[in-house]
């Protein structure tokens, strides 16, 4: 070895570290002509690109969504100028009915108990109808409420109250029935795996306008996680910068978020530079992106320690804030989660997510009937929604957040064949072809009814909003063109409303 290194006699021994580095560079060559010997031509070009830094193509060179590399979530100006600064995106895993909330159809409660004409069952798929099921009327009295008359049933007294805020779509329309798929393409544009959500799209384009929180944040509450998982707020094949984050309304908002036992705030930063210099290292020797994605990730968790914490302690609210929220500190609530939303909301948050599970209402017993987990789901929503919307109204914030409401896809107007119809435990299939959402906030038309469905509810009639066609509508507010917010990837310019043609739905638009 001394001969090796010294063969003039003139130089110096190498350290230990220098021989270290030395034996990982020959690695690392022995390692590349071994796989490109291997490999071909093609295989090793590929290899060489995957060493390239992603970067973004806007549509005609149009936008530019590059940042400074220590700077992914940098704020970025909107293409057009927007409305909404943000959104609260409340979505029901499960898919509540539309007929026993907000789709009032006094035709099918007078055919209840009818059999379901057979011109409705061919050619439909359903998760779990078979043979000929009765038609099932709604199950809860409606009323009309405000100015606008907007009928809502007796489910939702608090809600009702701000109807003439809120502006409701009657006429959505998916093209998938099971739960995974569907959720996966109300938050993604597709039903296949591995597409950012929209959330991602947003921050992707705007960025954070608070540097010490995540742009994008997930809220999760019932009994379980949505059966999409967390692709629903993944980043897909966008930097993981873009992902969201998971937080808990219990407890540290992040685990392990807090230092350990006997670790000072000094010695975690010391600790944390000490990661950025071999991080940085690494960025220099192999030009990948993530790796820069994991430095502004452990810095961001260093800044969260502090302001995170406080941004999740809703015991700093006032009593009468929690009691409008119905919320209690402690716990893992949809109520805590409302307005956990709004101090992340205020705080800069650019995308908060809240995910309720529990909405699956087939009638196959107490928790999925429409009697009674229906009604303790209705129950435990109701009053924290309409505590946001005023919250969010009183603090002059509803005129640029984007509050949206809705699940995964509707419910058939025919019982499910899983008992009679007059027993406790009456539900209903899912439906992809008509089913409802509301927005409020944010340049969305208050009191606005838009849409219709037939007098049972089953099919739309007029003014059909199919997922791309939402999906544009939201990217407008928040100042996009959804043609131009795209992101080279595979040889295409990828898009959150996919290359089908989207329309934004003007109508609901103030």
């Amino acid at each position: 070895m001394k001969n090796l290194f010294n063969r003039t006699g003139n130089q110096a021994m190498p350290s230990q570290a220098e021989l270290q580095q030395l034996k990982y560079k020959q690695l690392e060559l022995n390692s590349r002509r071994a796989f490109l010997t291997q490999s071909g031509g093609l295989a090793g070009a590929a290899f060489l690109a995957s060493l390239m830094p992603k970067k973004s193509l806007a549509a005609g060179q149009k936008l530019d969504f590059s940042r400074p590399l220590t700077e992914p979530l940098a704020p970025l100006p909107p293409q057009y100028p927007a409305k909404a600064k943000r959104v609260i995106h409340m979505h029901m895993v499960g898919a509540p009915s539309q007929l026993e909330l907000f789709d009032y159809k006094p035709v099918l409660e007078k055919y209840n108990g009818q059999d379901t004409p057979q011109s409705f069952l061919e050619g439909k798929q359903f998760a779990f109808i078979s043979g000929t099921p009765k038609l099932l009327g709604p199950q809860f009295p409606f009323k009309q409420h405000g100015e606008s008359g907007a009928w809502v049933s007796d489910r939702m007294p608090h809600l009702a109250k701000h109807v003439d805020d809120m502006c409701f779509i009657k006429s959505m329309k998916t093209d998938q029935f099971n739960h995974a798929p569907a959720q996966i393409l109300a938050h993604t544009g597709s039903a296949l795996s591995g597409k950012p959500s929209m959330g991602a799209w947003a921050t992707y384009g705007l960025g954070t306008m608070n540097q010490n929180l995540p742009g994008f944040v997930s809220l999760l509450s019932g009994s379980n996680a949505p059966d999409g998982g967390k692709q629903l707020w993944g980043s897909g094949y966008l930097p993981s910068v873009y992902q969201g984050v998971q937080c808990r309304s219990q407890g540290d908002p992040v685990l392990y978020l807090s230092n350990p036992e006997h670790v000072s705030r000094s010695l975690r930063r010391r600790v944390l530079d000490a990661i950025a210099d071999v991080n940085k290292q690494t960025y220099d020797t192999f030009g990948d992106p993530e790796t820069l994605t994991r430095i502004s990730q452990y810095e961001m968790a260093y800044r969260m320690q502090i302001e995170a914490s406080d941004a999740f302690d809703i015991q700093k609210e006032s009593a009468q804030t929690l009691e409008n929220y119905a919320a209690k500190p402690g716990e893992a609530s949809f109520a805590n989660n409302c307005l956990v939303a709004r101090r992340l909301a205020e705080r800069g948050v650019r995308y908060i997510q809240l995910f309720d599970y529990g909405w699956d209402s087939h009638g196959s017993g107490k928790n999925g009937s429409l009697h009674h987990g229906f009604v303790d789901l209705c129950k435990g929503s109701d009053q924290p929604m309409a505590a946001l919307l005023a919250d969010l109204k009183q603090r002059g914030m509803l005129e640029d957040t984007l509050v949206i409401w809705g699940g995964e896809f509707g419910r058939t107007p025919m019982l499910e064949n899983r008992g009679g119809q007059d027993a406790p435990f009456a539900g209903r299939d899912h439906h992809p072809d008509a089913y409802t959402m509301w927005m409020a906030g944010a340049g969305v038309k208050g009191g606005y009814t838009h849409g219709e469905t037939d007098e049972i509810g089953y099919e739309i009639t007029k003014d059909k909003v199919e997922i791309a066609d939402f999906h544009a509508t939201v990217l407008y507010q928040l100042g996009f063109n959804h043609y131009d917010l795209n992101y080279r990837f595979q040889g295409l310019n990828q898009r959150l409303t996919g290359v089908e043609e989207a329309h934004i739905v003007s109508q609901i638009l103030s």
